[in-house]
């Protein structure tokens, strides 16, 4: 058993969740409140029988597809670090921020319907991010690349302002990330 007391789920129900959770993501993102769940069980290629054993309402599902994708981007810091050089990682978990956001922003309307049937998917996920980041900028300032003032948190908050400003541009997104690491780098 797991740590949450749950069996680990078999590997062809854990691929079923896993197509259902990325269905969702595209689905709630492109369509708000209009996706339905027959049309997220098609896209991810099972029954809607399937979807219900893992999510038994549309709410579960959402705060599913959410918190998985919050999981993505936090997994993704140590993943970079161990293959890139400290500030490239940095720069390369930016973007990957930024799609989370994109996604974000497009499940908004699914996620305040979460929120008003009384659950709280944003628990936990400024804690998780500041966790995630926090090693990449330390990494980053003990190899000279960066400040070593910089508090994750502010950082986090700027990466957020450029998700918001830039929306779907990835384009400016992009340069506007740049602009932010060559405020972070160190001045001798």
């Amino acid at each position: 058993m797991g740590v949450s007391g749950e069996r680990p789920l078999r590997a062809d129900a854990q691929r079923n969740r896993d197509l259902l959770l990325a269905a969702a993501v595209e689905s709630f993102s492109k369509c708000g409140l209009e996706a339905t769940l027959e049309g997220i069980a098609k896209n991810a290629g099972v029954g809607i029988g399937t979807l219900y054993r893992h999510f038994p309402t549309r709410e579960a599902l959402v705060e599913a597809a959410y918190r998985n994708e919050l999981a993505v981007v936090c997994d993704a810091a140590p993943e970079l670090l161990a293959s890139m050089a400290p500030a490239e990682a940095t720069r390369a978990w930016m973007d990957r921020f930024i799609d989370y956001m994109t996604r974000k922003l497009g499940m908004a309307d699914a996620l305040r319907a979460v929120i008003a049937s009384g659950a709280d998917p944003y628990a936990q996920s400024v804690e998780l991010l500041v966790g995630a980041i926090r090693p990449l900028l330390e990494a980053s300032a003990a190899a000279g690349e960066i400040r070593s003032d910089v508090a994750p948190g502010d950082v986090l908050i700027s990466l957020s302002g450029v998700a918001l400003a830039a929306g779907s541009n990835r384009e400016q997104a992009g340069r506007l990330l740049d602009l932010l690491m060559d405020g972070l780098r160190y001045r001798a």
